[in-house]
């Protein structure tokens, strides 16, 4: 084991989102077992919701996150910075307020943070951050670290953001009116219909403000000297190949908690429901787990009709609706009397761990707005997909369950969802031989995660030639300083 001032010494710091604290807490760990010594750190807000849904009222700002992770012999300490926001702005509600801030104000507090590491007696040598922030080069170019991003989504995501110019040169993005043939021209991408472009492709207004961020931050990752993706090499081949020619781009996923348990670190920002007891009196595969996520939100008509679908289906479910789904002002999203129909059918929770659900054997399918943790998560369990995308890269990854892995079904094509549409898919999903075919397939790509996790896998393999590039890097980055240092001493005379 190295010493601790051998170790290479990386800040990690997520997306402010749940989809995204989570992979990077599970990587945490994961290098500090490879003998990184980690700073993690969250957002100030983050925190507080993490604290508060583990009950500690009391004193939310006390808790580290990593005392049980710290206790298990890992190198792991834990800071907070400010995104510039008091705690009790509503984030979901102002939205794009809340993003400018993050696009203008948070790296100041970074910058501030990284430089009191810098100058203590274990400096950090690399960052490793969320490809969505900005200001990434400019750190590492500022303190003389090496530069890792974590794309947290799969790597045709990854292409077709870095692609973005090529789309737009050939009229399918930010054109007047965009093209609608299929786009059969980035680099790894075989073909793409517009309609399974992230939702921010297909936009008409191509200058909000998470435009703006998506297009700082895809300018900034090219200058990354490393790129890791939480996808599988085996699933996205020739997307991955075609990424690698201009990058180091690792695939190390999946990034799961060690033996898909519930983790000893916290990371979910909401209070989570025990659904085990119900669950446990339910036969084995009958139960339909919904979620549609921690981010995006939906209309109350398509909540309506999906209640009224899951009714019809007569299929047993466990609903997680958080409250702000519809709007942080819109308290009750589902119909009227819906709680009194589904006595003993079904269940509705604010929130769960999820993975303990997904692994339940009573659950036997996904209605899944295609959050890529999610994806990745169900593969795991063997489930079948029910795919209602909502947002940013879920419709991309749509594409990647229903028609490339032929491991899903698709619910939504921009129109409205019906009740009549939504009964019938979920009994497709659930019942009978489609569902048998759909669930052979899923334990197919299962088989292509669990290989490339595997001892001799290519994510194993991965995972280890990315950590001996890091500190390849880390080594020359130091002689260059030590150079730098001769050549700036006055000479005696």
């Amino acid at each position: 084991m190295e010493n601790n001032h051998q170790k290479p010494h990386a800040l990690m710091m997520p997306y402010p989102l749940q989809g995204h604290v989570i992979p990077f807490v599970h990587l945490a760990m994961k290098l500090a077992s490879k003998g990184f010594a980690i700073t993690f750190v969250n957002t100030q807000y983050v925190h507080h919701q993490i604290a508060k849904s583990h009950h500690h009222d009391h004193d939310p700002e006390a808790e580290d996150i990593f005392v049980g992770a710290r206790e298990s012999g890992l190198d792991i300490q834990y800071a907070t910075v400010s995104d510039g926001f008091p705690l009790g702005f509503d984030r979901s509600l102002h939205h794009d307020q809340f993003m400018e801030g993050v696009l203008h104000v948070m790296s100041a507090h970074v910058d501030e943070l990284v430089g009191r590491l810098a100058a203590s007696e274990r400096p950090v040598s690399c960052l490793i951050v969320d490809t969505f922030y900005v200001w990434s080069s400019m750190i590492c170019e500022k303190y003389n670290l090496v530069n890792i991003s974590f794309w947290t989504e799969p790597a045709l995501v990854l292409s077709l953001y870095y692609h973005l110019d090529l789309l737009r040169v050939n009229g399918h993005f930010g054109a007047q009116d965009n093209r609608e043939d299929t786009i059969d021209y980035v680099p790894g991408v075989r073909s793409i219909e517009p309609k399974d472009l992230t939702s921010y492709l297909q936009a008409a207004n191509t200058w909000t403000v998470v435009h703006r961020i998506i297009y700082k931050a895809f300018q900034d990752v090219k200058k990354a000297d490393v790129i890791i993706c939480n996808t599988v090499q085996e699933l996205e081949p020739d997307t991955l190949s075609a990424l690698q020619k201009k990058q180091p781009v690792y695939a190390i996923g999946p990034i799961f908690p060690t033996g898909f348990a519930k983790s000893p670190v916290a990371t979910s920002l909401w209070s989570e429901s025990d659904c085990t007891e119900w669950l446990s009196a339910k036969p084995s595969g009958s139960v339909l787990y919904v979620s549609f996520g921690s981010y995006a939100h939906a209309s109350k008509q398509d909540i309506w009709e999906i209640a009224s679908g899951l009714l019809l289906s007569e299929v047993s479910f466990i609903w997680v609706l958080r409250p702000d789904i519809v709007s942080s002002d819109e308290s009750e999203p589902l119909p009227p009397g819906f709680g009194d129909q589904i006595k003993g059918k079904g269940l509705v929770v604010p929130w769960c761990c999820q993975i303990e659900v997904l692994s339940h054997s009573a659950i036997g399918g996904f209605l899944t707005h295609c959050g890529w943790n999610s994806i990745l998560e169900s593969i795991w369990c063997c489930l079948p997909m029910l795919c209602f995308p909502l947002l940013t890269d879920q419709f991309t990854n749509r594409k990647l369950v229903v028609d490339d892995w032929g491991i899903g079904v698709n619910l939504r094509d921009k129109k409205a969802v019906t009740r009549e549409e939504v009964g019938q898919k979920i009994r497709r999903l659930m019942i009978g031989g489609s569902a048998d075919e759909l669930r052979r397939k899923v334990g197919e790509v299962r088989k292509a995660l669990d290989d490339a996790l595997g001892p001799n896998g290519s994510s194993e393999k991965n995972l280890n030639d990315f950590i001996s590039d890091v500190k390849v890097k880390i080594a020359a980055n130091k002689q260059w300083i030590s150079r730098s240092l001769i050549v700036s001493l006055p000479s005696s005379t």
